[in-house]
């Protein structure tokens, strides 16, 4: 009998992240509180950029997109986002989305299924992705259950389950 495996990955639905950002643009955009405070939010590059005229409402407008993505369907583990910084008269904050699993976590994903999960399960890493085998489908069923159980600051999805 072949092997099971899955692959654990972190990653971004990009469309569904730019939906989020044009739904909150707007938000901001028709809201009373934000008339007059130059206020917004959109793309720089990678980065998302979000201007306003002061801290709270730099804050304010994070805020309003991380609503959006949580209704859009997208963690807020995946968000990184830093201070408002004074640039000038207005306040900027830049945030990123977090993509792929860096080695030290997993590293550190590896070293929770070695030793909470079964004995039959190996995993390995391949870029940033791990691979994850086991001959029996049920062990691999028990690992993404202690992974979901597990505090990590990773949004892990779990795809080619076969």
């Amino acid at each position: 009998m072949a092997d099971s495996s899955f692959d654990i990955v972190s990653k971004v639905d990009r469309q569904e992240a730019d939906n989020a950002l044009n739904q909150a643009r707007k938000e901001i955009e028709q809201r009373y509180d934000f008339k007059g405070v130059g206020a917004s939010i959109a793309w720089s590059g990678e980065k998302i950029l979000i201007l306003a005229n002061s801290d709270e409402r730099a804050r304010a407008v994070l805020d309003v997109f991380q609503t959006k993505l949580i209704k859009r369907g997208i963690s807020l583990k995946s968000l990184e986002s830093g201070d408002p910084t004074a640039s000038g008269k207005e306040f900027r904050l830049e945030s990123t989305l977090k993509e792929g699993i860096s080695s030290e976590n997993a590293k550190k994903i590896g070293k929770i299924i070695r030793d909470e999960g079964p004995k039959s399960v190996k995993s390995q890493i391949q870029g940033d992705e791990l691979r994850v085998q086991s001959k029996s489908r049920d062990d691999l069923q028990a690992v993404i259950a202690l992974l979901k159980g597990s505090d990590l600051d990773l949004d892990l999805q779990f795809i080619n389950f076969r």
